[in-house]
């Protein structure tokens, strides 16, 4: 992807070689370079012998998942918690599916090199995903407890059993990483909105990639009917949600408001 600098006081950088506006204003996409990718991308396309269409990756993910919770259910009668495992295993995947229309759709728009590394390169996503995971975990075995009926006695019994727990506790942090994700997707997508100044043609691209981010924060709402009886879990969920819809309604209105008519990425910092 080509990135030109300018000689002006606002760092304007056109996007693209030497067309002028209008005639091809987002170049295509190049490939996808290890180190320019979110951990999930790049843990798909490393599989050495392995080369899965995004289809066959995602109907490989719900399926190994699905088919571990179904065998776990059958053999330890684990049924009442197996409709919440589904849910929480299809909305992984489904997460999946979102990571991967984002971060096309961000490509698409040939962004500035200190957006795309900050929001690809730097990872932030893990240690978010990992903070949400903590969080939970801690909730799960030493809060929930204190309160009475757990969530994990809920789901798994009084006497969970191990093979179970390792599961639950597997698609929850599946879950949480694409919770990660969304935070930090929707954090640096106000900070690009606030730095940068885009033409129509990526501006509508970024519109689309911020509501696909505030789309999967509102689809983990399916959780909460799981989580009525257990209010910090519950509000939690729906905090969440919230947040991100602030963050990016922020963003699509920054985005909005310093758009420009030439298509061009615009550097609005001192």
């Amino acid at each position: 992807m080509s990135r030109g600098g300018s000689d002006d006081p606002a760092e304007e950088r056109r996007v693209g070689s030497d067309e002028s506006v209008g005639e091809s204003p987002v170049d295509p996409p190049t490939a996808v370079e290890y180190g320019e990718t979110w951990v999930y991308e790049s843990i798909i396309g490393a599989v050495p012998g392995v080369d899965l269409s995004q289809r066959a990756a995602f109907a490989v993910q719900f399926g190994l998942f699905e088919a571990a919770l179904l065998v776990l259910a059958a053999v330890y009668g684990l049924w009442d918690g197996a409709l919440a495992g589904t849910v929480a295993i299809a909305l992984a995947t489904l997460g999946s599916f979102e990571m991967l229309r984002i971060s096309g759709l961000v490509r698409r728009a040939d962004l500035p090199d200190e957006y795309t590394e900050a929001v690809f390169g730097s990872s932030i996503e893990i240690v978010l995903g990992l903070l949400a995971f903590l969080a939970l975990v801690t909730y799960l075995f030493v809060v929930d407890p204190r309160e009475g009926t757990t969530v994990v006695a809920d789901l798994l019994g009084e006497t969970p059993p191990a093979a179970a727990v390792y599961l639950l506790l597997l698609v929850a942090w599946d879950v949480c990483y694409r919770i990660g994700t969304g935070w930090w997707a929707s954090v640096a997508a106000l900070w690009r909105s606030l730095r940068y100044s885009f033409g129509p043609e990526r501006r509508r691209l970024l519109r689309r990639a911020d509501l696909e981010t505030f789309a999967f924060a509102v689809t983990q709402l399916v959780l909460a009917p799981f989580l009525v009886g257990h209010p910090v879990l519950f509000y939690a969920v729906v905090g969440h949600v919230a947040a991100v819809g602030v963050v990016t309604g922020l963003s699509l209105v920054a985005l909005s408001v310093r758009g420009r008519t030439g298509d061009r990425a615009t550097n609005l910092s001192p």
